[in-house]
This record gives C-alpha cells, sequence and structure tokens, in this order.
C-alpha cells in the first residue's frame, strides 16, 4: 500500500479514463474530473461500487476523491458517462 503522500502527490503517477471502456490497472484512488457516473468500481475484480457510492445510478459530482479501505488498492473501473483520474 501507497503511504497517504505519494497517494495524494500522485508520485507514482496517473492514468485518465474519459471513455467507457473498462481499465483493468492496480490503482490507489479515484479522482472524479467531471460529474461521473460508475458502471463499476472493483478491487480484486469483484465490483464494490455500492460500497462507495449511496446512490450508484446518480452521477457523482467532479472533485470527489474515492480511496479503498483497508489498505486495499482498486483494481479496475468502468464508466458510464464522465472522466476519472486514476491515481496509481
Amino acid at each position: 500500500m501507497s503511504t497517504d503522500l505519494s497517494v495524494i502527490s500522485a508520485s507514482q503517477g496517473t492514468f485518465i479514463v474519459n471513455d467507457t471502456t473498462e481499465k483493468t490497472i492496480l490503482h490507489d484512488a479515484i479522482v472524479v474530473l467531471e460529474d461521473t457516473v460508475f458502471n463499476s468500481i472493483k478491487i480484486g475484480g469483484v465490483d464494490v461500487k455500492s460500497s462507495y457510492i449511496a446512490a450508484t445510478g446518480t452521477a457523482v459530482k467532479a472533485g470527489a476523491i474515492i480511496r479503498p479501505t483497508e489498505a486495499q488498492k482498486f483494481s479496475a473501473v468502468d464508466l458510464v458517462s464522465g472522466s476519472v483520474c486514476l491515481v496509481l
């Protein structure tokens, strides 16, 4: 697990997802760049979106930062619309 400082500074790099193709890559955080609707957010290949978003069919507002709990890493993200920055 990356340290909080390395995550917030994105010292391991980033990847922008701005399409509706699932991106499979280990990442420590999701930064929402514009209002975004998620199809899935995965940890270990299992969709955990409902553990992080209450109204899963509603757009998450720009500026939100989603971090995995319990020292885990997200393994994939799939968008319906919008764009996000994955912090590696």
